[in-house]
């Protein structure tokens, strides 16, 4: 006899096996083409049709909801910014097989990622901030990183949390060059997207606040997306954290805005702009009325 339990896991391990004979198939060399008599939900060809996006959509919104909600991740502290800031001693390795090379354009390139690797440092540092206070919480009071999931500030940030033995999530996108998640994301809460809104949506359903470090034109596209939902009151508010202030003061002097008449005064109360990681966390804490919390420099060793 069958118990509940018995049935409720006999349908998921049925559909993975459909699954499985269909990649045995193609990793055979047998070209699986267009069959009417394939079950619809194991039918690639089907799936993919342009008429099948908003099932596409829907099932990139349930996946990871439902993940995350099974692993109590109600909260999230959301990190943005470059992919292409190293850590320390990756960036120091690479300036020195430079100036052995004696290229002078490949030193100037080094010598930016150097200079650069502060912001990785930071972003680890922040997240590890995040995590210590976290880990001293009940579970639904936590904050969990969240990031991109890919290299740079977002490898930099899971590591911070990874460093304290906290979970962290990666929300990864599919691109032309393929972006794998980076080695810091707790596995089971590492994502992959194929629609960039789907993505979006899931760094806000859980955010609690928004930490942006600088970045390029993904991290002002993300940034921007925040802003205006909160400036319309289509999200709840949350603090929007802008680290590097002498960065954002060169990209985002939104204060020409206000000149013009294109925003209001009051809109450019929407974020806050800091230079440390205690400057950071305070902004959160401040807005929640969290207990204090402590800060350690991390050592340069990357």
């Amino acid at each position: 006899m069958h118990t509940t339990d018995d049935l409720k896991e006999s349908a998921p391990r049925a559909l993975a096996r459909v699954w499985s004979s269909r990649d045995v198939l193609e990793g055979g060399g047998i070209d699986l083409q267009p069959h009417a008599n394939r079950l619809a939900f194991a039918d690639p060809e089907f799936l993919l049709r342009t008429e099948n996006r908003g099932i596409r959509f829907q099932l990139e919104l349930a996946k990871p909801d439902l993940d995350l909600a099974a692993a109590g991740v109600e909260s999230t502290i959301v990190v943005y910014g470059s992919a292409r800031f190293l850590a320390p001693d990756v960036a120091q390795r690479q300036l020195a097989a430079a100036r052995t090379i004696g290229d002078a354009a490949g030193i100037a390139r080094a010598e930016r990622a150097a200079a650069g690797a502060r912001y990785y440092v930071a972003a680890r540092e922040f997240a590890r901030c995040v995590a210590r206070y976290s880990k001293q919480q009940e579970p639904a009071a936590r904050f969990y990183i969240c990031t991109g999931g890919g290299p740079g500030i977002m490898a930099a940030a899971n590591r911070g949390a990874h460093d304290e033995g906290m979970p962290s999530v990666g929300l990864n996108i599919t691109l032309p060059h393929e972006q794998g998640g980076n080695p810091w994301i707790t596995p089971e809460l590492s994502f992959k997207f194929h629609y960039f809104a789907l993505r979006k949506m899931h760094f806000l359903m859980r955010a609690k606040a928004l930490v942006a470090f600088p970045g390029g034109l993904g991290t002002l596209d993300e940034l921007f997306e925040v802003l205006t939902l909160v400036q319309t009151r289509k999200v709840q508010p949350v603090p929007v954290v802008l680290y590097g202030r002498d960065y954002w003061s060169h990209v985002l002097p939104l204060e020409y805005l206000v000149e013009v008449g294109t925003i209001d005064a009051e809109d450019l109360e929407l974020y806050h702009v800091v230079d440390t990681v205690d400057d950071a966390w305070q902004v959160i804490q401040d807005f929640y009325a969290l207990p204090p919390a402590r800060t350690e420099a991390l050592a340069d060793e990357g």
